[in-house]
């Protein structure tokens, strides 16, 4: 892929990860708590497919894609360890909203996911940004 491909596909998976943070927070003041965790956790998916394009890097599974961020983002310092441990809890509590059945997602938890969410985007943003 040659760079102006590639920067046009980054700048599209930040604009996904922003879509999706407002539509979390809309799906929040409606008291959709699960449909806003699914949508603050894909607003983190989207922004770490950003880097993955980056690095030529790519993937169409979450699993994939938090393990290639681990490897190259987490292992290498160029993010603290904490994003990790965010984003493997938000991808957590979404599989188990979205599949389990009879799952409850609280307010505070939607909240406290919401919060974690955008601190990752703006992280993850941030350093593409310093890339340029």
């Amino acid at each position: 892929m040659i760079p102006d491909e590639k920067d046009v596909l980054v700048r599209y998976r930040l604009e996904q990860s922003k879509e999706s943070i407002g539509d979390a927070n809309s799906l929040f003041s409606s008291g959709s708590f699960r449909g806003a965790v699914n949508r603050a956790y894909y607003a983190m998916f989207y922004s770490v497919l950003a880097l993955l394009v980056i690095d030529d890097k790519g993937t169409s599974k979450h699993s994939g894609a938090i393990s290639l961020f681990d490897i190259n983002y987490i292992k290498k310092g160029m993010f603290p360890k904490k994003m990790s441990e965010v984003l493997h809890r938000v991808f957590d509590l979404r599989q188990f909203s979205d599949y389990r059945e009879l799952a409850k997602v609280t307010k505070e938890q939607a909240e406290e996911v919401i919060k974690d969410a955008e601190q990752f985007v703006n992280k993850v943003k941030d350093y593409i940004k310093s890339l340029r």
